[in-house]
Parts: structure tokens; C-alpha cells; sequence
């Protein structure tokens, strides 16, 4: 009986574990249960090494741990800090913070933006006394995190992945986006203005250590390198050797930060489609339904798995490299978790406020179904 008991206890211990990492891991569980079915209509061959597309993988694995890096050693809150000193009303905070995450989410990608700066606002609206902007500044700057990173390849996991199947230059790929990304800083602007008054205010905070020259410089070189490697100046083993190498040396505590999680929801992503690109009629059926749609499939599948896996999915079944491009990045606009970055913004305001959870969920949903609309509508001009 007691064995029974004990047994018991022990099958209660691993499914409240499972359910935990599927509760935290959702994209990933579900990607992996495609995968899993995928494998019984396409038994397990040599093929399947040829389904992933490791150039990907190791990029954005390089850029997570130099990102980490930089978080580390508080570049972007040392930055932020300084910024927020010269400002005296409440718009100009906003339009500070608004334009960290839109600016700063081409170069550190959009997750990496709103892990470091919806923290640092949060704590800037309370020192500033301006708690009743809370839910419309950070669901504009989340807004501005998910634009933002539209206009560079290395500033969302989509973008990397789409620029390197398409074969795109990087001067290519930013004059295709260069138009959305000006239209959605006008709309960011035109939001700002009327959504925060010029009251004055004092944002008096302790501003973080500066970060250390030796170090900064150092991963200031390593991202340079990523650069070069997107570029394709660089082979992308040299590049993981280099970055390995030197994080290790520095702080190898570091690597254990990556999300493995994001880079596990590729591979199994990259195993599904590649299994449905075997099954002929499946294929015929999901090209026969994407022609002529590819943009706004991209926009409709991402409400609902969110843009990296629509960007995963549909690129196994159409060439419009540009319209899956678009349509990935506009339809990370619209549900929450229409953008995988946009959780991190609700979770941030569910521990720090949970009282205004309701609240912020009701305002995000309305701003970025605004903004979305006006894309979409804007693309009968934009091309």
C-alpha cells in the first residue's frame, strides 16, 4: 500500500512538471507534438539532417549569448538612465522609453529590448509619479519593440531566419522595410503626442554602475563579428568558435542563458515542415491556398501561433519571401500573443501590478489592433 502511495505521489510529481514546462514552454510543446506526428507519415531517414537549417540557428545562438552579455554588464540600462536625466515632463519620458524600445529592438532584437527596458520603465513611471500611464506606456513601447525590429535582419528571430532563406542583401532587405518601419515611427509619434501631456515631472533614480570599458569593448567586438557573419563576410563555424570561446572565457555562466527553448522550437519546427514537404498532396493543397495570400495568411496565421512559427511554417510552401517578410512582421501587431516578445510585457505587468493585468490586456488589444489596421491599410500604398 505504501509502495502505491509513494508511486502515486511520485506520477503526481512528474505531471504537475509536465504541465509546468508546457504552461512555460507552449510554443515549443506544441511545435514538438507536430513534430512527433509529422515523424509517423514520414518515418525517420537521412533526409531528416537536411531539414535543419543550422546557419540559422547558430546566428541566433550567437546573438542571444552576446545579448546576454550586454545585459550583463548594463549597457542598455547605463544608456537609458542617462537619457531619462535630460527630460522634464511626462511626454518626454514617454517618447524616451517609446524610442529605447523602437531603436534599440534593430540592433538587440525585440525580446531582448522589453526584458530590459519595460523592467527599467516600470520603475522610471513610479519614480516620476506617473502611474496612470503605466498600461499605455508599456503597450506602446512593446508596440515599438515588435516595429522597430522589423526594418533590420537581426532584429527578430523571423527576420534572421526569412533573410537567410531568401538570399536577400542586407541593403535589400532594409529597403524593403525602411517604408513600414518610417510609417510606424510617424504612427509611434502621433500616438505619444496624444497620449502623454507636457506636465512636468522629475524622474529621480539611481542610475546603474557604468559598465566596465574592458568588457563592454569585448562584446562590442563580438557583435561586430555577428554582423560580419549575417553579412556573410564570416562562415558561421568561425563565428560559433569565436563566441564560444571568448563567453566562456569571460563568464561561461552566460551560455546557460540562451534560450534553448526558442532555438528547440526551430528545430522541431524545421522537422514538421520538412516532413509535410514530402507529402505530396499536403504540399498541393497549402501552395494552392497560399498563392496570391502569402501576406495576409502570414498576418492571420501569427494571431493565432504567433509570427516566428507562421514565419516557420509558411516558408516551407511559397518563395514571396518579401510578402512573408511583411506579413510576418505586421502581423506581430494584434493578439498577445501575436508576438512571442509581447508576453514578456504582460508577465512584467502581471507580477509587478497584477491589479492592472484586465486593464493593460484591455488597452495593448486595442492600440495594436489600431496600429495593424492602419498597416494593412497602408499597404495599398506601400506595395
Amino acid at each position: 500500500m505504501r509502495c502505491f502511495s509513494v508511486r502515486k505521489h511520485e506520477e503526481n510529481t512528474v505531471g504537475k512538471r509536465i504541465a509546468a514546462f508546457v504552461r512555460q514552454e507552449t510554443v515549443l510543446s506544441a511545435a514538438a507534438v507536430l513534430a512527433v506526428i509529422s515523424c509517423f507519415f514520414v518515418k525517420p531517414d537521412r533526409e531528416y539532417l537536411g531539414y535543419v537549417d543550422f546557419r540559422t540557428l547558430i546566428l541566433l545562438f550567437c546573438l542571444m549569448a552576446v545579448m546576454e552579455g550586454m545585459k550583463e554588464l548594463g549597457v542598455f540600462r547605463f544608456l537609458s538612465a542617462c537619457l531619462l536625466e535630460r527630460v522634464g515632463s511626462a511626454r518626454g519620458v514617454a517618447v524616451c522609453l517609446v524610442s529605447l524600445c523602437f531603436l534599440g529592438s534593430m540592433i538587440i532584437t525585440n525580446d531582448v529590448s522589453l526584458v530590459t527596458f519595460v523592467p527599467f520603465a516600470l520603475l522610471a513611471l513610479e519614480m516620476a509619479h506617473m502611474e496612470k500611464y503605466l498600461c499605455v506606456t508599456v503597450t506602446l513601447m512593446t508596440i515599438a519593440a515588435n516595429l522597430g525590429s522589423m526594418l533590420t535582419p537581426i532584429g527578430n528571430p523571423q527576420n534572421l531566419y526569412l533573410y537567410a532563406r531568401s538570399g536577400m542583401s542586407a541593403a535589400g532587405f532594409l529597403a524593403l522595410m525602411a517604408p513600414w518601419s518610417a510609417l510606424a515611427a510617424l504612427m509611434l509619434a502621433a500616438g505619444t503626442m496624444f497620449s502623454f501631456r507636457g506636465e512636468a515631472v522629475r524622474c529621480q533614480m539611481e542610475k546603474p554602475k557604468k559598465p566596465e570599458r574592458g568588457r563592454l569593448t569585448l562584446y562590442l567586438a563580438l557583435f561586430a563579428v555577428c554582423l560580419l557573419t549575417v553579412s556573410g563576410v564570416l562562415p558561421e563555424w568561425a563565428l560559433l568558435v569565436v563566441i564560444l570561446t571568448a563567453v566562456f572565457a569571460d563568464q561561461r555562466e552566460l551560455l546557460a542563458r540562451v534560450d534553448y527553448g526558442l532555438l528547440l522550437t526551430f528545430v522541431a519546427f524545421f522537422v514538421f515542415i520538412g516532413n509535410m514537404g514530402r507529402l505530396p498532396q499536403f504540399c498541393s493543397f497549402l501552395e494552392s491556398f497560399l498563392t496570391g495570400h502569402e501576406r495576409i495568411a502570414a498576418v492571420a496565421a501569427s494571431q493565432v501561433i504567433s509570427n516566428v512559427p507562421a514565419a516557420l511554417l509558411l516558408s516551407g510552401f511559397t518563395s514571396q519571401w518579401k510578402d512573408l517578410i511583411i506579413g510576418t512582421n505586421l502581423g506581430g501587431l494584434g493578439t498577445l500573443i501575436a508576438s512571442m516578445a509581447s508576453l514578456i510585457s504582460y508577465k512584467q505587468i502581471a507580477v509587478r501590478h497584477p491589479e492592472k493585468k484586465g486593464r493593460y490586456l484591455a488597452v495593448f488589444t486595442a492600440w495594436n489592433v489600431g496600429f495593424l489596421a492602419v498597416l494593412l491599410a497602408a499597404a495599398a500604398f506601400l506595395g
